[in-house]
């Protein structure tokens, strides 16, 4: 599945990851993750998709942005909108899917292979589009959840498909490890599977 004369590519839909780790039950080691594709062939950059709230004090979430961004992650951030929805209930907007296919996107003449961690239907387009240019793609999810977190469409388009689950005991973090909060991204309306 990975060429390690390969260039790769990280993308992760940090608010689809962090759920669907969730919902597996446990915790991504961000050290882990890059060192894992590292081995796997030349990996040129890892980016990291989150939105903040940012009328907040002090984000969760903050901690975990500056870890990654100190260690080998691009973050990319972007203002969550936030707004009442017709029942008169809180909600957060902040999709990142833009920002990930641009970046994607203007990475091709560089990248050989991609590897996308989000289960977003949205994103079976892109797939499309970077494999027209000759680059494979390998998407990152999980398909042991009820309901499953990846499109059934994004899957079959994807070049492979890595169930996030099969990856727990290299990228997973010691249930020891775990500090006493987590920070959690941004879930948003917009991020569905």
């Amino acid at each position: 599945m990975f060429d390690p004369r390969e260039k790769i590519a990280l993308f992760i839909d940090g608010a689809n990851l962090y759920a669907t780790s969730r919902s597996l039950g446990f915790d991504i080691d961000y050290r882990k993750l890059l060192a894992h594709f590292q081995k796997k062939g030349y990996l040129l950059r890892a980016y990291y998709y989150t939105a903040l709230v940012e009328d907040q004090e002090y984000s969760s979430i903050r901690p975990l942005i500056d870890w990654l961004d100190y260690n080998g992650y691009k973050v990319v951030t972007k203002p969550a909108k936030e707004f009442t929805d017709s029942t008169g209930r809180r909600k957060i907007k902040g999709n990142m899917d833009i920002e990930l296919t641009i970046d994607a996107l203007e990475l091709a003449g560089h990248v050989d292979h991609y590897v996308i961690f989000s289960g977003d239907g949205d994103f079976r387009t892109l797939v499309d589009a970077l494999q027209r240019k000759g680059r494979k793609v390998s998407v990152i999810s999980t398909m042991a959840s009820q309901p499953p977190m990846i499109s059934d469409d994004l899957r079959r388009q994807a070049d492979h498909f890595i169930d996030l689950m099969s990856l727990k005991a290299e990228v997973g973090r010691d249930p020891s490890e775990r500090p006493a909060r987590r920070a959690e991204p941004v879930q948003t309306d917009e991020d569905e599977f």
